[in-house]
């Protein structure tokens, strides 16, 4: 692949093992391009992980990566989604990850929902049993949904992989990585693509995303 992204990973800010510049370093040596940490938030730290993770963008480009400040809202209550998600915008997070409503967490029902009508959202991770009506609303406003290879979480990839396709959803294929063995090289993560059901004409599309092109796009809507 040309390019090579995450967009889900997680470091000793909230409950990863590594500093964010192990983490920049590591993805940069497999030969990821496109890196954002998104690390779990609610209203009690958003303000911090965005901060800290400003003060190694810089080192970032030392080792060729372009790194997005980035944040994962967590088990917040549906109706504040909205509320953190442009909040973290305003403080400078450059990628907006909501903790969607995975099949082995006790995630609030509607969560799916408050993030695929948010504007101010980028990502829906892990989304377990989505709607058709949730992704429709995702699909309109140039959301994308996760396939991760996460364990657990990425036990209903095929049911999103089904519905991204009926509502024309982007797909973004992410690691969730938490320590250095997460991150996936370029052949794990075709695999994890293919095993989602994706077509090989799918898998490319996800897995070639212009990242900084969608998000542009995006900034506009």
């Amino acid at each position: 692949m040309s390019r090579m992204y995450d967009l889900h990973t997680h470091t000793l800010l909230s409950d990863g093992e590594m500093l964010p510049i192990e983490l920049i370093r590591r993805a940069s040596v497999i030969g990821y391009t496109t890196l954002a940490i998104a690390d779990h938030v609610d209203h009690s730290n958003l303000s911090e992980v965005i901060a800290a993770q400003q003060e190694v963008k810089e080192m970032a480009g030392e080792y060729g990566l372009s790194f997005l400040c980035g944040v994962e809202i967590t088990h917040v209550p549906p109706p504040c989604i909205p509320v953190l998600a442009r909040r973290a915008r305003e403080e400078g997070a450059e990628v907006v990850v909501v903790h969607g409503e995975t099949v082995v967490e006790p995630v609030a029902p509607g969560t799916n929902h408050a993030a695929c009508t948010c504007d101010a959202v980028d990502v829906l991770a892990h989304p377990g049993l989505i709607s058709l009506k949730d992704a429709r609303e995702a699909a309109q406003r140039s959301i994308a949904l996760e396939i991760t290879s996460r364990a657990g979480h990425n036990r209903t990839n095929g049911h999103v992989a089904v519905v991204a396709r009926e509502t024309g959803c982007i797909l973004v294929v992410n690691s969730d990585a938490h320590g250095p063995h997460d991150l996936l090289p370029a052949a794990a993560r075709r695999l994890v693509a293919r095993g989602a059901g994706l077509s090989d004409a799918e898998t490319r599309n996800s897995l070639g995303l212009n990242i900084s092109s969608w998000l542009a796009q995006r900034a506009d809507i």
